[in-house]
């Protein structure tokens, strides 16, 4: 099973570094599809998982309900997180529409 890690103190480098650098329109396209491409394929990773152990267990092998069921709930937690950051990146982009020039 692979653990997600979060290291706040990585992250505030890499934003004050990132702070510094001057991105061009095309390197920041770039840098924006590798993250969505990237967070796709763990919501996409989290539910072959989840299929694959409710399989197993359907199967009747030796698999511990309680972790199908974690499997499971991670799965739609991680899918959750994902409708809404997708629902606010629309709304944002709705409100930008919106105004004038």
């Amino acid at each position: 099973m692979n653990k997600v890690t979060f290291n706040p103190v990585h992250s505030l480098k890499q934003t004050e570094n990132a702070k510094t650098h001057t991105y061009t329109t095309f390197e920041a396209q770039q840098s924006f599809s590798s993250v969505l491409k990237q967070s796709i394929e763990k919501i996409n990773e989290a539910q072959i998982q989840s299929d694959v152990m409710t399989e197993k267990l359907a199967r009747g092998e030796n698999i511990d309900l309680h972790q199908v069921m974690i499997t499971s709930q991670k799965a739609s937690i991680t899918m959750q997180a994902a409708l809404e950051v997708r629902n606010k990146v629309i709304e944002a982009y709705q409100e930008a529409m919106r105004m004038q020039v």
